[in-house]
This record gives structure tokens, sequence and C-alpha cells, in this order.
């Protein structure tokens, strides 16, 4: 099975049995841009968007250090999400601390905290 299909069926799980289970995310992203002198800023906002699953971290894992109780971990597909995340993007309003790749390449798994 190659890297196509598994898309293709993680994409239609995601559209059929996990459908519940799966959200749209809209993210942001401060990027570097010219010089505007109406704002007096130099940075312009790049959006983009996807789907996939947050949900919280098992109680085991947060250490309050590196995981917080409040940190939400989002897998997204990544053929789905119209930019690569990135770390200090916002997501949904929580800001991205973390971004891991699959072994894959089929999703991204991305830790984001409320701030």
């Amino acid at each position: 099975m190659g890297l196509t299909t598994i898309d293709a069926k993680l994409a239609a799980a995601f559209s059929g049995p996990l459908s519940r289970a799966v959200e749209a995310f809209t993210a942001t992203r401060e990027v570097a841009g010219e010089y505007d002198p109406v704002t007096g800023s130099t940075t312009t906002t790049l959006a983009y968007t996807g789907r996939g699953v947050f949900a919280g971290y098992r109680a085991e894992l947060v250490d309050e250090q590196h995981i917080l109780g409040t940190d939400v971990e989002l897998t997204a597909l990544q053929n789905e999400a119209t930019e690569t995340p990135q770390v200090d993007d916002t997501i949904n309003g929580m800001t991205v601390v973390r971004v891991q790749q699959d072994p894959a390449a089929v999703t991204w798994v991305l830790q984001l905290r409320v701030t």
C-alpha cells in the first residue's frame, strides 16, 4: 500500500467513521513583509486551514513542564493542511509549541498551548 493510498484512506475515514471527532481548524502565522507606512508594521499574517482530531494528553504524559495539563494534541492530515504548521503559529486560538510528523508522512502531530 503506497502513501497515496494511505492518504486517501485516512481522508475517507476522517470524512466517514471518524467524522464526529474531526474538526476543521484555522491557523495564522506572522511573516516578514514589506513595511506598511499606515500601520508601521513589517509583518503580514498568513492564514491556512486543515482538518484534524483535537485531544487532551494522557495523564501520565503531563509533567507540567514540557506538557501542561491544559495542552492539546492535534493530529492533522498533511494533505489537507494548506501550509506546513510551524512553532509559534496560532491554531484555533492556541499556540503551536511542537510540530512532529508521523513516520509515514501522512499526519502532523502538533502540541498546542492555550495562551
